[in-house]
């Protein structure tokens, strides 16, 4: 990512909140790096660089900033605008690809699952973000071990292990080498320890306007009864990991963070549930920005005018998302959540009784059935068409026989063409999951009938699905997010449902 010198230490000097998350100042003074935003003097503009992303400075030898803490900075994704496979990388490193605890922890493993060799990957990870794939790991485990010190009262073999490290022993040894001081030092606080079923309570910041009245309407019409809960402005739900249940809760504090508190049996698990909320709640979007692009266009600029900090919801799970989608295929939103609440009470695993004892919210009853549990489940007594059922259980056997089956190890299109290969799914609800699972900014189903609708012009035309895509090339590579706008558009106005394959979902 190329950044210009003078351009930044302008943003440092005014500390412009714009560019937290989108650079760091690295101090050759101090050996220290820091956000934009850091409260502490200006340093000399002879001595500092700049850096794209919190891991580049780090690999380069500094060590974050006590004061400014840049593991709190909104994650922006620096690597908008690197190439897919840097892209699709940065994703499963975030969900814990090259954790010390998870089988293939290792580079080569990584970069076979985006379709490269282990050298090409450490290069072009070099190239878009100044860092290897095992320094941006490495920088994650520090940032998380470092924000869960500041704003827990975990004890540190815990820290170490929710924080992805493999052993209380690397994890000292880090901190010492980047801070010159164990990591019990840097609590400014006396650690108080925490019961098993306590919940961690941590913060994830984003860049504003956040439009979380729109992002909770949504998650709240297709919330799956037992497994999610949105009330009182706070959403809920049931979660399983590695075997084990918990639950979540997330709500906005302030106008630039959300607040995240897991209940969880399995430290080593923390890493992979908050990437799933950044992803659920799409907080690495860069609103402005997106809205720059597509206020280019007449009829999207009043929608981005209206609605400037729509996100684009994720999914919890790619197994769930596909199984909503084939439950709302040619019916209402509130036919198909009733749907998949029928089938969570069938087939979901109860939620374990200490965990509704510890605080959970009332109404989490069952973690969503796995795809080893539906493929082996008798689905007869599911009230809905015969071939519906057959493409659930073939859907539930695909992703039992290959687990990464909906990872982004691929391209947009490569991806969708895969997913259309798989029972019950077609170029509709393979665009859906790719815009919610895999994160594809880009993704866009062209030939939803509520997106041309949505487009219509003075005289009551609307553009075919063709026109439709042809128009969408102008708003790429956020396509995904003007599809958003445009079906709120429609939401705005008060229009009925659609019952289109997968809208359900």
């Amino acid at each position: 990512m190329d950044l210009d010198p003078d351009a930044c230490y302008r943003a440092i000097q005014t500390r412009d909140a714009r560019f937290d998350g989108r650079l760091f100042v690295a101090v050759r003074t101090t050996g220290i790096y820091c956000r934009p935003v850091c409260p502490a003097r200006t340093p000399l503009r002879q001595n500092v660089t700049f850096h794209a992303t919190a891991a580049s400075a780090q690999e380069a030898g500094y060590r974050a900033c006590l004061r400014c803490r840049p593991e709190t900075s909104p994650q922006l994704g620096a690597w908008n605008g690197a190439s897919n496979t840097v892209s699709r990388a940065l994703a499963l490193i975030e969900a814990g690809a090259l954790d010390a605890n998870q089988d293939g922890g290792d580079v080569e493993s990584l970069a076979g699952r985006v379709g490269v060799g282990g050298r090409q990957l450490r290069r072009l990870f070099l190239q878009h973000l100044g860092a290897t794939p095992v320094g941006v790991a490495q920088t994650r485990r520090v940032l998380l071990a470092k924000q869960l010190i500041h704003e827990t009262d975990l004890p540190m073999g815990e820290v170490a292990l929710a924080a992805g490290f493999g052993s209380v022993r690397r994890f000292n040894e880090t901190f010492q080498q980047l801070y010159d001081r164990p990591p019990a030092a840097l609590r400014r606080r006396k650690a108080i320890g925490a019961p098993a079923n306590d919940a961690i309570v941590l913060t994830l910041r984003y860049r504003p306007p956040y439009d979380w009245d729109g992002m909770l309407a949504f998650l709240a019409m297709r919330a799956i009864p037992g497994v999610e809960v949105v009330r009182d402005g706070v959403y809920h739900r049931a979660i399983a990991l590695d075997g084990a249940a918990g639950t979540i809760a997330v709500r906005p504090i302030g106008d630039d963070r959300l607040s995240v508190a897991v209940r969880f049996p399995k430290p080593s698990a923390l890493p992979r549930i908050l990437a799933r909320v950044r992803g659920v709640f799409d907080l690495s979007a860069d609103p402005v920005g997106i809205g720059e692009v597509l206020s280019r266009d007449p009829d999207l600029a009043p929608m981005i005018a209206a609605r400037p900090g729509l996100r684009v919801p994720g999914a919890w799970d790619g197994f769930e998302l596909a199984v909503r989608a084939i439950l709302g295929q040619q019916i209402t939103v509130v036919a198909a959540r009733k749907l998949a609440g029928d089938l969570v009470a069938a087939h979901g695993e109860p939620l374990a009784a200490t965990w509704s004892e510890s605080g959970a919210e009332p109404g989490l009853t069952h973690t969503f059935p796995s795809a080893a549990r539906l493929a082996q489940a008798d689905l007869s007594g599911m009230k809905m068409p015969g071939a519906r059922i057959r493409c659930l259980s073939a859907m539930a056997q695909s992703i039992a026989d290959d687990p990464n089956l909906l990872s982004p190890n691929a391209s947009l299109d490569d991806m969708v063409k895969r997913l259309r290969a798989l029972p019950g799914i077609g170029e509709w609800t393979a665009q859906y999951i790719a815009m919610r699972q895999l994160r594809e900014p880009d993704a866009f189903p062209a030939a939803d009938v509520a997106l041309m609708r949505a487009l219509t012009d003075a005289d009551g035309v609307r553009p075919t699905a063709e026109q439709l895509l042809a128009r969408a090339e102008a708003w790429r590579p956020w396509r995904a997010y003007a599809a958003l706008h445009l079906w709120a558009s429609l939401a705005d106005e008060g229009a009925p449902p659609i019952r289109r394959t997968a809208r359900a979902a």
